[in-house]
């Protein structure tokens, strides 16, 4: 029998994320509401404020939008390869964000309607940011991989209605736009950018990579770009100047890769989406805060 590398005492209590704002246009699998008061904790108590925050893949953004809004960072870098997600980013963050706002204020959402936008070719970002929001919405799990398709009964047996709060959107979305001078948005790869502002002692980075270490499907599943090399991941997080935080799931592959690069781990408690409690791990070099 496998001896287990963990001998990590858990967190008490995990976060409710109903008490954490919701900031995010997107329902995103495997979204960091929950680790808001970990940022927080991380970033708000330091004597200097930090440059730079790089969230290399960002995904939803929650993250990026806590630093942004709560004025954790000077300077918001996100970074995300998907062309999809990367558009809604994209509008959000430009001049165009009252628009999409807006139209999505103006929609009738339907299965006629939600159909046709998905399956028309988009002519602008703006026609790919909405397309992409619906899909998210209406799409179970919000999941925007091949093979996804639409809520059947949502909540209450509202089915795709269930997930779609036009005002909420909008809302969120000026909201965002209402910050957006200080986010710079990146549509690439996270290993490039990452090892880009590695010497940079003034920035702070976030790396929250799929799911995919020992054998674990969810990556594969949530999103069109899951295969990450997480051992050279390992290699350039150990290369950053600055201080870095990663959070896996809990797995001895990734324990054994932190160990090797010298890092230190905390075990911390979250609950998914279906409300069950559960553990996911910080990494970084020195995690003294998180205890």
């Amino acid at each position: 029998m496998q001896q287990t590398l963990f001998k990590i005492d858990v967190q008490p209590q995990p976060v409710n994320v109903a008490s954490v704002p919701q900031r995010s246009p997107f329902r995103y699998p495997g979204g960091k509401t929950w680790l808001t008061p970990w940022i927080r904790r991380w970033l708000g108590n330091k004597t200097r404020q930090p440059e730079t925050f790089i969230d290399a893949f960002a995904g939803g953004g929650s993250v990026s939008l806590t630093v942004a809004c709560e004025n954790l960072c000077r300077r918001v870098i996100m970074v995300e390869l998907d062309e999809d997600v990367a558009s809604v980013w994209r509008v959000v963050l430009s001049p165009n964000a009252d628009s999409l706002a807006q139209r999505i204020v103006d929609f009738e959402l339907n299965t006629g309607s939600a159909t046709k936008v998905i399956e028309d070719k988009p002519r602008t970002d703006l026609d790919r940011a909405f397309q992409t929001i619906v899909r998210n919405r209406v799409y179970h799990g919000g999941i925007l991989a091949s093979g996804s398709g639409f809520l059947k009964h949502g909540e209450n047996g509202k089915g795709i209605l269930s997930r779609w709060y036009p005002e909420t959107l909008a809302r969120r979305i000026r909201e965002i736009s209402s910050v957006r001078h200080k986010i710079l948005f990146i549509q690439g790869d996270a290993f490039e950018i990452v090892q880009a502002y590695s010497a940079r002692s003034t920035a702070v980075t976030f790396l929250d990579p799929p799911y995919t270490v020992g054998g674990k499907k969810a990556g594969t599943r949530l999103y069109k770009f899951f295969q990450v090399d997480h051992r050279r991941l390992f290699e350039i997080a150990s290369t950053i100047q600055g201080e870095f935080l990663m959070t896996y799931d809990v797995s001895d592959e990734v324990a054994e890769l932190a160990l090797v690069h010298g890092l230190d781990i905390e075990k911390v408690p979250m609950t998914n989406t279906h409300h069950s409690r559960m553990e996911e791990l910080l990494i970084g070099r020195d995690l003294a805060w998180a205890r």
